[in-house]
């Protein structure tokens, strides 16, 4: 490949990779409760650890992770760590200031509530309105609003569809075309 094609290639990924939308999770839902609904729950007071099992359901704020198996561990300073398998794990949360929903998937999926990062394990999929990242493991912070997806070692491929946005959409309606008698007919003129 010519410098050039290298270049134009470059810059074209690097084009693509910043037109992926940055996903804005609710702020609030940091300082909202932790709500853990399942079949069956296990809780260690002494190591801080609960093991929730069966159709398990986390809340936190408009954060929704639903699971076959959630274990939550508290730190000495109250964050949590949460690790969520399924066939698969889902996750789902409202965006900040933003109308729309984030969704992901994994077939494990850890939330830290220190560092506000969620990360999504085997199969994983991310996705926002109709832009979606798949890989075998997606990381992404909801302080720094960065995420990054990583393919496997033997596949090495990450996908993405990124759909095209429309510019006008903030400035209201659309222009509308009609129809007008003050104009001349472009052979009229001759």
């Amino acid at each position: 490949m010519r410098p050039t094609k290298i270049k134009y290639a470059t810059l074209f990924c690097i084009g693509l990779i910043c037109h992926v939308p940055t996903s804005h999770a609710e702020l609030a839902d940091r300082d909202k409760p932790m709500h853990l609904e399942a079949n069956q729950l296990s809780i260690d007071d002494i190591k801080q650890i609960s093991v929730f099992e069966g159709k398990v359901q986390l809340t936190q704020g408009t954060m929704i992770v639903n699971a076959d198996k959630i274990v939550v561990v508290q730190d000495k300073e109250g964050f949590k760590h949460g690790t969520a398998t399924g066939q698969p794990a889902s996750f789902r949360q409202k965006r900040d200031n933003a109308s729309g929903y984030v969704e992901g998937y994994g077939e494990r999926i850890e939330y830290d509530t220190q560092t506000a990062s969620i990360e999504f394990f085997g199969q994983a999929r991310l996705k926002q309105d109709q832009d979606e990242v798949r890989g075998e493991h997606i990381t992404y912070n909801s302080r720094t609003e960065v995420f990054q997806v990583n393919g496997t070692s033997n596949k090495g491929r990450v996908r993405a569809i990124i759909q095209p946005k429309n510019k006008r959409s903030s400035v209201g309606e659309p222009l509308s075309i009609k129809p007008t008698s003050t104009l001349t007919k472009p052979n009229e003129h001759q």
